[in-house]
C-alpha cells in the first residue's frame, strides 16, 4: 500500500472514531435531526479531508527548482502564490467529483457512527 494511502486510511479512522464518539452522546428524541446533521458534518469532513490530501499530494507537482515560469521564486512571493494555487486546484478537483477519497472516507465514517450507536 502506498504511504499516502496508509496515511489517508489511518486519518479517516481517527476522524470517524471521534465523530462516532461525539454522536453517541446525543439524546434519542433528537436522533433524526442529529443523524441528518451528523451526515452533513461527515460529508463536509470527508470532502475537507480529500481536499487536504490532494493539496499535500499536489504540492510536489507545483514545486519549482528554479526561477523560471509564472510562479518563479522572486523572494517569498512565488512560494505563497504557489501554495494558494495548489489549494485552489485541490478544491476544484473535489468540487468536480474528486478522486473517490471523500466517498470512501464518508462511507467508513457512517459505518463507525452506526457501530457507535449500536454499542451505546
Amino acid at each position: 500500500m502506498l504511504p499516502l494511502a496508509t496515511f489517508a486510511a489511518s486519518a479517516a479512522v481517527g476522524v470517524g472514531k471521534a465523530l462516532a464518539g461525539a454522536l453517541a452522546k446525543t439524546d434519542s428524541d433528537t436522533m433524526d435531526t442529529a443523524k441528518a446533521t451528523a451526515s452533513a458534518k461527515a460529508r463536509k469532513t470527508a470532502n475537507d479531508f480529500e481536499s487536504m490530501f490532494l493539496e499535500n499530494s499536489m504540492e510536489t507537482l507545483t514545486q519549482s527548482s528554479g526561477t523560471e515560469g509564472p510562479l518563479g521564486e522572486n523572494g517569498n512571493g512565488g512560494g505563497v502564490w504557489r501554495s494558494m494555487l495548489t489549494k485552489e486546484y485541490a478544491g476544484a478537483i473535489v468540487k468536480s467529483g474528486g478522486v473517490g477519497i471523500a466517498s470512501q472516507v464518508y462511507g467508513e465514517m457512517m459505518k463507525m457512527q452506526e457501530a457507535g450507536r449500536a454499542g451505546a
